[in-house]
This record gives C-alpha cells, sequence and structure tokens, in this order.
C-alpha cells in the first residue's frame, strides 16, 4: 500500500534556502508528484511560493527559528523550535513520511537523534553517501556523524549499509569493506585491526576485507565503512578532485578546435559522466539508524538537489528502510 503521507522539507537549512529549496519542493510536486509540506516562517516561504505561482501547492508548517549553517549539534538543544526540529517532529508524530534538509549536518544528526531516537539496538546512527560507482553505487557511512566510534560500531555500520544496499540497489548478499590504509588484515590503527577481526567473524556481512582510498570508485565493495571523520575527509576529497578534473577537462576542450570537435564527438558519453559524477542527482546523504527516514542534501544544493533529495526520501520511505534497517540489527543482535 503506498505511503500518502508528505515529505517534510526544512525550508529554512542550506545555503541557497529559502528559494531554492522551495523551488525544488515545487518541482518534487509537480514533476515527480510528491507531496510535501515545507517547514519554515509562513511570511517567507509565501514569499517564494508566489514567485513561482504555487502558494495553493505546497502547504507550510510554521517554525518559529531556523539553524545557521554555521550552527553545531548544541543548537538542537538552543532553539528546540527551529524549522528542522519541527521536521522530525512531525515525523515522529507520523504526520509525515520522511525529512529532508540542506542545512547544517550538525545540526540535522543531533537534532534527529534528540527528536526521533535511535532504533533499538543501534549503538550510532551513520550518514551514509552513495558514490557514482557501476554498476550501482557504492554507500560510504559514516560520512560524518560520528567522529570517533569502536570497533563494534563499524560492524553495525556493515549492517546499515548493506540493508539500504538491497532496499535502494537492489543487491543481493551486499560485500562490505573497511576502508583502511592497506590490504592486509593488519594494517591500519588500532580501531581498523580490530574492526577487521569483527567484521570478519560477523556470520551475516559478505566481508570482503580492507578497501584503500583509491578503491572507493572502482566498485570493489557495495558497502565501504569507517569512522565519520576518515569518511567525511574522503569524501570531501573526492568530490574535489572531481570538481578539478573537471574543471581541467573544460579548459582543455576550450583550448583548441581539434578539441572542441572531439568533445563535440563525444558529447553523449561526456554528458552521460557528468551526469553520472554529479553528487546533486543522488539526492544527499541518509542519516540510517533512527526511527524515521532523514535525507540531508548538500548544504549549497539547488533547486534541482532538493528535488532529488525528496526522491530519495520517497522512495526509502515507501520501501520500508526503518523496518529493514531495524530487522538486520535485531538478527545481528540475536546471533
Amino acid at each position: 500500500m503506498p505511503d500518502n503521507r508528505p515529505i517534510a522539507v526544512d525550508a529554512m537549512g542550506g545555503d541557497h534556502a529559502p528559494h531554492e529549496i522551495v523551488a525544488g519542493a515545487v518541482h518534487a510536486v509537480r514533476e515527480r508528484g510528491l507531496p510535501i509540506v515545507l517547514v519554515g516562517s509562513p511570511r517567507v516561504l509565501y514569499e517564494s511560493l508566489a514567485e513561482l505561482d504555487a502558494a495553493q501547492e505546497v502547504p507550510i508548517v510554521r517554525a518559529e527559528e531556523a539553524l545557521a549553517m554555521d550552527e553545531g549539534a548544541l543548537a538542537s538543544l538552543r532553539r528546540p523550535r527551529s524549522s528542522i526540529a519541527v521536521a522530525c517532529h512531525l515525523l515522529r508524530r507520523g504526520d509525515v513520511s520522511a525529512v529532508v534538509s540542506a542545512g547544517s549536518t550538525a545540526g540535522i544528526v543531533a537534532t534527529g537523534k534528540l527528536r526521533l531516537k535511535a532504533q533499538q539496538g543501534v549503538l550510532r546512527p551513520a550518514l551514509a553517501v552513495a558514490l557514482p560507482t557501476l554498476p550501482h553505487p557504492t554507500l560510504l557511512l559514516d560520512a560524518g556523524a560520528n567522529a570517533e566510534v569502536k570497533p563494534e560500531v563499524l560492524v553495525q555500520f556493515g549492517h546499515l549499509g548493506a540493508a539500504y544496499a538491497e532496499l535502494a540497489f537492489a543487491v543481493t548478499e551486499p560485500r562490505v569493506g573497511l576502508l583502511t590504509i592497506g590490504s592486509e588484515a593488519e594494517k591500519g590503527n588500532k580501531l581498523a585491526r580490530r574492526a577487521h577481526e569483527l567484521l570478519d567473524a560477523a556470520p551475516a556481512l559478505r566481508f570482503t576485507g580492507n578497501v584503500e582510498g583509491y578503491d572507493l570508485l572502482t566498485g570493489k565493495a557495495d558497502v565501504v565503512v569507517t569512522d565519520g571523520f576518515t569518511g567525511n575527509v574522503a569524501l570531501k576529497t573526492m568530490e574535489g578532485a572531481v570538481r578539478y578534473a573537471f574543471d581541467e577537462l573544460r579548459r582543455t576542450v576550450e583550448g583548441s578546435r581539434v578539441a572542441k570537435l572531439g568533445a563535440f564527438m563525444q558529447r553523449s558519453r561526456l554528458r552521460e559522466l557528468s551526469g553520472r559524477l554529479d553528487a546533486e542527482a543522488y539526492g544527499g546523504a541518509v542519516l540510517l539508524g533512527l526511527n524515521g527516514t532523514v535525507v540531508i542534501a548538500h548544504g549549497s544544493t539547488r533547486a534541482r538537489g532538493v528535488s532529488a533529495a525528496c526522491r530519495l526520501a520517497a522512495e526509502l520511505s515507501a520501501g520500508g528502510l526503518v523496518t529493514r534497517t531495524g530487522e538486520r540489527i535485531t538478527a545481528h543482535r540475536s546471533r
């Protein structure tokens, strides 16, 4: 049975809020047919909706405050009536099916933990990001929710990521890898070495061993686990490298007539590659392990990325992501 509840969009979070967030929400309603409710300042949001001639299409839920992009985890306590807090409250009550925000990651994670609580048995919720590998994306987690973790938590990340990969990418028995500095089991710090032992012994996980940084985009594993500090550095390094490579490619193509002709001949392949490496096309990171579906879009995302995040949230919610992760964690604990 389809879930007809709307998706709550934190309209005040993001570098380009609220106009780009509102534009993305309107696109999700008009082009994707998704029910959306905007959370934020009614006066500001009505103005943005009016500019798009959408005042009658998207309802608004009032929120008195908003988290600034530079505010951290403590802001969730200082601003209990922020737009992200109200959105999470709607999700906890069952009024909406999921939450989407492009606001401060630390603030969203802290607010989600406070308002929605972790699922039973989950030690630490984790941010999962889809990397643009073929034939399907690779999940990297944690991408920034937990700077320091214990080895047992990385095993749980493996289960959370496997449940996500099964649902979102139809992967049977996802391969789980551990991000560290060498392929050998004894490589890495104390955390990595102990995590390798636990992952290798976990009966419900298809552990394929260590994964090094240069293998993140090769599809060597379907799920790659690490601590949030390492994962976030790896993710931003890849984003920067991809941006640099495309800038250099653009300069090369524009450098001569022959290069322009070659680019024209390969335009379909270049367009496909550009689309696959476009972070906004994936919708954002998913905060796994909470009692509710929360998608965190990139802080600099614009309308297209917000719309994609709404699509991702709707698909994961309808597919029962929270139920699947809960079942995996419960089965893991019982062994």
